[in-house]
């Protein structure tokens, strides 16, 4: 572990590499799980600001438990979450024949909205912990991204590079930088 400003970041994200092999994985960390992706407030505003503009690329299982539960929910933790269909599937999630992607992400690529969708989902396989005074930003190992984690070795790209615009829209240009230096001298 080390400290980069108000963070405090696992090593793990400039050793391991990962690249997401949707082609193997199918977009299983949409459907699979017990628990929505995690929010803060303000994307709760904005899911539910852009709901009418995103619903039209939703599935109709989507749209009935969104419509049921909120564009968000909060779990028994009090931590804020993403809608569930039946506990499961994302209730933003779309196919492509059998790959799970995403109806927010679908609808910002096609100029519709101007937000990609939830940072959490845009950071994985990094995962943000709050507290009060920093961030933990932490490598969230899951066995069914062993074909990214295979897909990454074999590329040679370390998980922080993977998720730069992740990384960049969570903390800054400045912040992404400085932890690209620090990779650098961890290398030497």
């Amino acid at each position: 572990m080390f400290q980069l400003n108000k963070t405090i970041i696992s090593e793990e994200i400039l050793e391991k590499e990962f690249v997401c092999n949707l082609s193997a994985c199918k977009g299983a960390c949409c459907v699979d799980g017990d628990a929505g992706a995690p929010l803060d407030e303000a994307e709760t505003k904005i899911l539910a600001e852009i709901y009418p503009k995103v619903k039209p690329f939703l599935r109709p299982e989507g749209i009935a438990a969104i419509e049921e539960q909120g564009t968000h929910t909060v779990s028994d933790f009090g931590e804020l979450e993403t809608t569930l269909i039946d506990g499961k599937d994302c209730a933003y999630v779309i196919f492509d024949k059998d790959t799970a992607l995403c109806g927010i992400e679908q609808a910002y690529n096609e100029g519709i909205v101007d937000w990609k969708k939830p940072v959490s989902c845009h950071l994985y396989p990094i995962r943000v912990k709050e507290y009060s005074d920093f961030s933990a930003v932490n490598y969230h190992k899951w066995h069914i991204c062993s074909d990214a984690c295979e897909l990454g070795k074999e590329l040679g790209v370390p998980i922080y590079k993977f998720v730069k615009e992740a990384l960049v829209r969570k903390f800054g240009e400045e912040w992404y930088s400085e932890l690209e230096k620090i990779a650098e001298d961890l290398k030497k």
